[in-house]
C-alpha cells in the first residue's frame, strides 16, 4: 500500500506536525487527523528519479548518443547491433536506427 505524507494545519498532535498514512490508492485523501480530528491536508512528496549517467546506461536503456566528431560527422557512442559507429549526414545509410530502439 502506498504511504501518503500529511500535514496539520494548524498545530500538530501525538502524531507530529508532518505524519505518515498507509493507505489504498483507491482511497480517498484524508481532511482530518485520525488521532486529534484537526484538519490536515496531504502533501507531494518527494520521488526518486533514476536517469542514465553513463553511456553504458544510455545504451542498455535504448537510448542513442551522437557526439559531434566534425562538421556533419557524429559519432555514434551508444551504437548497437549493425549500427554505424560514425553517422556522416552526407550519407543516409550511416544514421542510426532509431526505428528499432523506439518502442511503445
Amino acid at each position: 500500500m502506498p504511504v501518503y505524507e500529511y500535514e496539520h494545519l494548524g498545530q500538530g498532535c501525538r502524531l507530529g506536525h508532518k505524519f505518515e498514512i498507509s493507505q489504498s490508492i483507491a482511497s480517498d485523501k484524508l481532511t482530518q487527523c485520525p488521532e486529534c480530528g484537526r484538519e490536515i491536508r496531504r502533501l507531494i512528496s518527494v520521488c526518486a528519479i533514476s536517469t542514465p549517467k553513463t553511456n553504458s546506461d544510455l545504451k542498455s536503456h535504448g537510448f542513442t548518443k551522437l557526439v559531434r566528431r566534425d562538421n556533419g560527422v557524429y559519432e555514434n557512442v551508444t551504437a548497437t547491433g549493425k549500427e554505424s559507429k560514425i553517422w556522416d549526414v552526407r550519407k543516409p545509410e550511416t544514421m542510426p536506427d532509431l526505428k528499432s530502439k523506439i518502442r511503445d
